[in-house]
């Protein structure tokens, strides 16, 4: 059918906009994003103009693109939704108007199941233009079947530490960055010998030259192999690999070849195209930590540009392989809002499609005191990060980690922390010292 409107005539197909149910949703990505334009623009044509400039076409037509091209190539506005939805006149006060519009891009267009076209498509030049954020993207099956996704997940991780229901303690070595390597790993023995079951490098320190990977990750799993033999527990180390993507696959490979048995990536600077190499690479079988807050502030914090954060801490992560990921909590020293931790948990765990559910770790100022609100917001499907809440323990850092155990099993038999001090007083320690001071 053509249409005829007012000089212009053209056929629906030629138009980058469509109903949401005129098009076939298994063969395109939809982008939600929030726009605040001038009350004077024309949010349907603001929003056509997009659909063109991210697929087929620039800010004036072009001879090649013709109706062939635009009906196989072009993005197509699906949703333009007004909010508040001003229907009968707009009062003269307003001088900006809010919408949420939702554009779909054809998977046709994105090279494969990838993150680099991906990302240059829905969060390109869009995001130069003004008070523009992307919300969300919806995934059909046909892109993510591209994706494996992580090796191991949550049930993974759990049968590797033989650790069945209770959420896992993980302890960030700290001071963040140190040398000689033996400090770390003096630290790691106390940790891991009080009940911690990961250890990780902070996400500061890679492979500096006064304290390298391979020095470390040799005298760690030597400290942790010892306290596992005290503890008859098992306890991770995920070596911080950070580096050029390059040196990241072969700092991976030196890292199991000497007996490793997780790593940790600084996953937004890295790139997540290096996350998946590592998650897909037959060659490395161990779990694999992906440090988040990294880098992410400047894209996710502001309400009105970026990304949100369970895309790029949540969602984005899960699909590239992590099968733990760190990101701030509400609680401690981060000023993260509830509603988004407890949003992206959701973003790693919740079903989708074929991936495998991950493991949130909420960190940033942990201490034993929070252990029941996160299991009452998160469940034990967590993975809690302590950094100074251990190290700093008044009676030292294995009974930091201890304290944190008793919590866990504290909370998990629905007893009060306060009542659970009475019997375990590395527990009654830590309460007591961080009962008014917050450690950041």
């Amino acid at each position: 059918m053509v249409l005829n409107m007012g000089r212009f005539e053209y056929e629906y197909l030629d138009v980058p906009e469509a109903l949401p149910e005129g098009f076939d949703p298994e063969e395109y990505v939809v982008a939600t994003y929030y726009v605040s334009l001038p009350a004077g623009l024309d949010a349907h044509v603001v929003a056509q103009a997009v659909a063109v400039e991210q697929s087929t076409g620039t800010w004036t037509p072009v001879p090649k693109e013709t109706p062939e091209i635009k009906r196989k190539h072009a993005a197509r506005v699906i949703g333009v939704y007004e909010a508040p939805a001003y229907q009968w006149f707009l009062p003269k006060d307003v001088e900006e108007r809010q919408y949420i519009i939702q554009v779909a891009f054809p998977i046709l267009n994105l090279c494969g199941s990838q993150f680099p076209v991906l990302l240059a498509t829905v969060a390109g030049n869009i995001l130069a233009g003004g008070k523009v954020k992307l919300l969300d993207l919806a995934f059909p099956r046909k892109y993510l079947e591209g994706f494996k996704g992580a090796k191991f997940g949550i049930e993974g991780v759990r049968s590797i530490l033989g650790v069945k229901d209770r959420p896992l303690i993980n302890n960030m070595i700290k001071p963040c960055v140190y040398s000689p390597p033996d400090i770390g790993a003096e630290l790691a023995y106390e940790v891991a010998a009080g009940g911690v079951d990961i250890i990780k490098d902070d996400e500061l320190l890679a492979d500096m030259e006064l304290n390298k990977v391979e020095e470390r990750v040799v005298k760690f799993m030597e400290a942790i192999d010892k306290a596992n033999e005290e503890k008859g527990e098992k306890t991770l180390y995920t070596v911080n690999i950070t580096d050029r993507p390059s040196r990241v696959l072969e700092l991976a490979d030196r890292v199991i070849e000497l007996g490793g048995n997780a790593l940790m990536v600084d996953a937004v600077p890295v790139g997540f195209e290096t996350l998946r190499d590592l998650a897909e690479d037959p060659s490395i079988n161990v779990p694999i930590l992906a440090h988040l807050p990294d880098f992410t502030g400047a894209v996710y914090m502001s309400p009105e540009y970026g990304l949100s954060s369970h895309l790029i801490i949540g969602k984005f992560p899960r699909i590239a392989g992590a099968d733990i990921v760190v990101y701030p909590a509400p609680y401690g020293k981060a000023m993260f809002l509830r509603e988004n931790y407890i949003k992206i948990a959701k973003q790693l765990r919740y079903p989708l499609y074929h991936l495998k559910k991950v493991f949130p770790m909420p960190s940033g100022g942990i201490i034993p005191i929070h252990v029941p609100q996160l299991v009452f917001d998160l469940g034990p499907d967590i993975v809690i990060g302590a950094g100074g809440g251990i190290h700093a323990h008044p009676q030292g850092p294995r009974a930091g980690a201890t304290a944190f155990r008793q919590a866990i099993d504290a909370t998990m038999k629905g007893i009060s922390l306060e009542e659970a001090a009475k019997e375990y007083k590395e527990l009654d320690v830590a309460l007591k010292t961080w009962k008014t001071t917050k450690i950041v």
